[in-house]
């Protein structure tokens, strides 16, 4: 089969052996791929978790059919259209387990499907379960106008938060976010945004911050938080390391939560997409929680998709389909 493989000379795409289904594990046909930032970053040979490096299937996010169960695989049958987040997605096939699956509603199609799974996923355990972000509560979308960020402040505002703030540092993309549920939009590369956030919360700043940025705005975050308030770091687009305030955030006794899917064993993985089911997937259904898509691009054009990605000019959800 057909896959976009990192090897010697990069990323390409290249004939690899059809996977098989083991245990709890099901094969999908896939029909469409949604671009990440992690992959943009293994496609230049960095390690995302456990994968990467060369002989690594690239891509993480698909939408398709059940085409195979491993012996102990339930809950969907062959031909059931699913969407899901795994490895290896950047092929013709590949395999998920059995509860790392959405069915895809019957209203949308394999491109607007692809769009979906890490963004809900990822931002219901950040604003919901780790966040615990209740009606009436304000809330800080840190990198709001990527993919995850765009859902996560529609999840804000679907659990009643009464005010919701979104960063972005491109003016554009910034002057959009209202579109998808921010009643106020400011840019970080600013060290005014502190001061913005704080004269809308009357001073005391936000109860929860989604923080996909960090490095230089870790410390302003501990200054737009109120006392007892919440950061839930979900990524690390502004860096790796920096300077933190440790004063400050032992003064403002704030709650400060790291999460990622790159450690986590496949039942907490299992209990996330559960808790997405129960919880918001109505509104998926309903298509009140769903995500733009900026551009299209066949599979033998994978590498154009990319550079258009790296050109980070976009807004919302790059698709590849096979």
């Amino acid at each position: 089969m057909k896959a976009y493989v990192y090897g010697a000379n990069g990323a390409a795409i290249a004939d690899v052996a059809r996977p098989a289904p083991k245990g709890t594990q099901v094969l999908i046909r896939v029909h469409a791929c949604g671009l990440n930032r992690a992959d943009l970053g293994m496609t230049k040979g960095h390690a995302h978790g456990a994968a990467g490096g060369a002989g690594t299937v690239l891509g993480m996010e698909w939408a398709g059919e059940v085409a195979e169960l491993g012996p102990n695989a339930g809950g969907v049958k062959v031909g059931d259209k699913v969407m899901g987040s795994g490895g290896a997605a950047f092929a013709e096939y590949t395999l998920a387990d059995h509860g790392r699956l959405f069915r895809t509603p019957s209203n949308m199609n394999f491109e607007e499907a692809c769009t979906l799974p890490i963004a809900i996923s990822t931002m219901h355990n950040a604003v919901v379960t780790n966040g615990a972000l209740q009606p009436g509560q304000t809330v800080m979308i840190q990198g709001a106008s990527s993919g995850v960020g765009l859902m996560a402040l529609q999840i804000a505002k679907l659990k009643g938060a009464k005010l919701v703030v979104g960063s972005s540092t491109d003016a554009a993309r910034r002057g959009r976010l209202k579109e998808f549920g921010a009643d106020l939009a400011v840019d970080s590369s600013d060290p005014g945004w502190v001061d913005q956030v704080l004269q809308a919360t009357g001073g005391e700043g936000v109860d929860l911050i989604v923080d996909q940025v960090s490095g230089k705005v870790a410390s302003q975050n501990l200054k737009a938080t109120k006392v007892k308030g919440r950061i839930v770091n979900v990524g690390r687009l502004g860096g790796t390391h920096a300077d933190f305030n440790f004063d400050l955030h032992a003064a403002r006794r704030i709650t400060y939560i790291g999460v990622t899917f790159r450690t986590r064993s496949i039942e907490e993985i299992r209990e996330i997409f559960d808790e997405v089911r129960k919880d918001i997937w109505p509104a998926v259904e309903s298509r009140k929680l769903q995500l733009p898509i900026d551009k299209v691009f066949s599979f033998a054009d994978i590498g154009k998709a990319f550079e258009h990605m790296e050109a980070n000019k976009h807004l919302g959800k790059i698709v590849v389909t096979l």
